[in-house]
């Protein structure tokens, strides 16, 4: 890490200028290109955190720099009263990739989701029923509607009351799902993969069956791919790594879907797909956003699906993944060892450790590389989808060593 007097400096500033969000490192970024970031001590690591999986392809890459400054010096922003091409073709590429439906832009995942509980709300307000459920262990944003749908106490605290509608549903199984449905439930949130608790993995059945009650009952069904989705996990969205057969896909095939992160790159965008059957139930004037949609954040897009299609990145990153999950599995509740579990799909890996995640990410960015901490004991491997062989190596060796070592 840099030199203290340097950094201690900025943090002042930091504290005298800006809110406080996230609990930071003692890190002042300088540049970044590919999978390594530089700080302004000239420093090197690789960056295994990636934005929180939003850089897929890494950092400064010609694909996105020339998207967006082509585009930027077309136009930047006209406004959702006019129509642009962008914003089209970047629509019918993730209707391509999830299926029959509509799309709603904005920026960023909290907002995604807000969309998918307006929809619930709108298409419940006809029948009486208003009540969202999401699972423990979830995290689904932190708008008031976003911590009101999150499982995670910590995200809820001292922001009460809540917004009153929603409710956190053990993880169990699906007699315990069953139950918790109520006569008010209109619509069901999960997370594929639970990346803010630390990398937890619906079962593929669980997720079949919960979806076949769903349907059943008339509650809508749908998924969160804000840190999953764009390829993370070998195919454009989690669920589908998760559930194996077409036959499968199609019974789990959501009613809503919330994305974001990867989408854009590093540059923000929020994208709430929603099915056909209810893409309807949002009508002119019933929802909005001034910069959702720009032709600016979705020729950047657009230019970040097309290069992860052209490279096949997805099925590079899956198996990139299976050699750093195969690799770190051997370290696995050996003796002298930190970890006490790897868990993940392609470039979503989660490690649970003897020691807190925090206490371990700041180790590991002195030994060059960053990763992201998770709930608990947990730290999180979000590479670019375009790591390579080398790379994973090189992170791997250095996990190693942390995980052989003695804090």
């Amino acid at each position: 890490m840099q030199e203290f007097n340097a950094v201690q400096q900025v943090i002042e500033e930091y504290k005298i200028n800006i809110v406080p969000s996230y609990r930071k490192f003692p890190v002042v970024v300088d540049h970044a290109e590919g999978s390594y970031l530089w700080d302004t001590d000239g420093k090197r690591y690789l960056d295994f955190t990636g934005g929180i999986a939003v850089n897929v392809l890494g950092h400064a890459h010609l694909a996105t720099r020339n998207a967006l400054a082509q585009q930027a010096a077309k136009i930047i922003h006209c406004s959702n009263l006019f129509y642009h091409l962008p914003a089209l073709k970047l629509a019918q590429k993730i209707v391509g990739h999830i299926g029959r439906g509509k799309v709603f832009f904005s920026n960023s995942g909290a907002e995604a989701n807000e969309c998918l509980f307006k929809v619930a709300r709108r298409y419940g307000e006809k029948t009486g029923r208003f009540e969202i459920l999401s699972f423990e262990d979830s995290f689904h944003g932190r708008t008031l509607a976003g911590i009101a749908a999150t499982g995670q106490h910590k995200v809820k605290k001292d922001f009460g009351p809540l917004c009153p509608g929603f409710r956190t549903i053990a993880k169990g199984d699906v007699k315990d799902f069953l139950n918790s449905l109520s006569d008010n439930t209109v619509a069901l949130i999960v997370e594929p993969i639970q990346g803010e608790s630390g990398i937890h993995i619906f079962s593929p059945g669980y997720l079949l069956e919960i979806r076949r009650i769903c349907k059943e009952r008339d509650i809508l069904f749908f998924i969160d791919e804000i840190q999953s989705g764009i390829w993370r996990t070998g195919h454009f969205l989690a669920w589908q790594s998760l559930v194996s057969t077409v036959i499968e896909k199609q019974s789990v095939f959501p009613d809503g879907v919330s994305l974001a992160k990867g989408l854009g790159g590093g540059f923000p965008i929020g994208v709430s797909w929603i099915s056909e059957s209810y893409s309807d139930i949002l009508e002119e004037g019933s929802h909005g956003s001034t910069f959702g949609g720009s032709p600016l954040a979705c020729a950047v897009a657009l230019a970040v699906i097309e290069e992860i299609e052209k490279n096949d990145l997805g099925r590079h990153v899956f198996e990139i993944g299976n050699y750093l999950l195969c690799s770190l599995k051997i370290f696995e509740n050996k003796p002298n060892s930190l970890l006490k579990e790897i868990r993940g799909i392609g470039g979503m890996i989660g490690l649970e450790l003897a020691v807190p995640s925090f206490n371990a990410a700041e180790n590991l960015i002195k030994k060059g590389l960053l990763v992201a901490p998770a709930s608990g004991n947990t730290i999180r491997l979000l590479p670019p989808l375009n790591v390579s062989l080398e790379e994973a190596e090189e992170a791997r060796n250095i996990l190693e060593d942390f995980l052989l070592s003695k804090l």
